[in-house]
């Protein structure tokens, strides 16, 4: 395809004609002349907006940009029921590529019960591969709306599923054929399959039912980061075990392979959740099939910790994530 918008047939049999699933609160959605979507919110519920752009993956963007969007929400404490899609592809794209995209996205977006609800494509030469933006848009209650800054000294700090899932998949798919030069291909092959569990809707309903009023999807910055964050933003201290924190041996292997750390590693599917009770959260979850773990526990004044075989380190501010460190 030719730089500029995408025209008009392609549009209709390659984009608009893969968007099949519908959401009831949508009353005007994606469409050939419509610029705005229009949606019908309750008067006791509020809407829950948020926007990720993918830069970092190639093979399966348009799955983590789907995802990464809807788990915002959800550790937002809403449940997502539409996104935007801002599609700027490289010069030269073909329109197939372009299908395999849209239909990638809206399958998962079936699974969540999500529906596309406008947005905006483009062949531009500005970019050198697919850059997907997804802006989400969720409901919930009025009455009651999670924050970040709502940790409270004394509480336990929950995580769940393993650190670096999301960042261990993007290196096991896009350096595959090196990957595989040093680690048995069935090993490889596990380590793509973590794309599996990068969606932390149901986690957080039941965070939410259990009744955290802090969540976090953990992403880029890994675990490190995300501790950090929710932890700055609320003004406390947390203490975490380094071994209480569940990774993979696939995430151990290719990030020693890599020399980065598996900490710091983009870890979608991992949601951080402050609480009282957190060995009962941690037993909810397993009841549902989730994995997860008490890591720690947030304390008073500003020292955030990470113990390891009873060492004391401080963390630092975020850097940026160490998946850049490999593409």
């Amino acid at each position: 395809m030719k730089p500029g918008k995408v025209p008009e047939t392609i549009l209709k049999r390659s984009v608009l004609a893969q968007i099949k699933h519908k959401r009831p609160e949508v009353l005007v959605g994606a469409g050939i002349g419509e610029d705005c979507a229009v949606v019908q919110i309750p008067p006791d519920e509020v809407l829950v907006v948020s926007t990720d752009p993918i830069t970092a993956a190639s093979i399966e963007a348009g799955k983590y940009a789907i995802h990464v969007t809807a788990n915002d929400i959800a550790a937002g404490g809403a449940e997502v029921f539409g996104v935007m899609l801002t599609l700027l592809l490289p010069d030269g794209t073909s329109e197939e590529a372009l299908r395999q995209m849209m239909a990638e996205m809206e399958a998962e977006c079936e699974k969540l019960d999500i529906q596309i609800i406008g947005g905006h494509t483009e062949v531009t030469s500005v970019v050198n591969q697919p850059v997907i933006t997804v802006t989400g848009l969720g409901r919930m209650s009025a009455g009651r709306i999670p924050k970040s800054a709502d940790l409270i000294p004394g509480q336990d700090l929950v995580m769940t599923k393993w650190a670096g899932i999301e960042g261990t998949s993007i290196l096991a798919k896009e350096k595959e054929a090196e990957l595989k030069r040093h680690f048995p291909a069935d090993f490889i092959d596990q380590a793509k399959r973590l794309s599996e569990y990068i969606s932390v809707v149901d986690e957080a309903k039941i965070a939410m039912q259990h009744g955290a009023l802090v969540m976090h999807d953990i992403t880029e910055g890994g675990v490190f980061g995300a501790l950090w964050e929710v932890a700055a933003a609320s003004n406390v201290g947390v203490e975490v075990d380094l071994y209480a924190i569940p990774i993979k041996q696939e995430t151990v292997e290719i990030c020693e392979y890599f020399d980065i750390n598996p900490y710091m590693l983009m870890s979608s599917g991992c949601l951080l959740i402050g609480c009282d009770d957190g060995e009962g959260l941690v037993t909810e979850l397993a009841g549902a099939g989730i994995p997860a773990a008490v890591i720690g526990r947030v304390t008073s004044g500003n020292d955030r910790v990470i113990l390891n075989r009873g060492e004391r380190r401080f963390l630092t501010p975020p850097e940026s994530d160490h998946l850049y460190r490999v593409l």
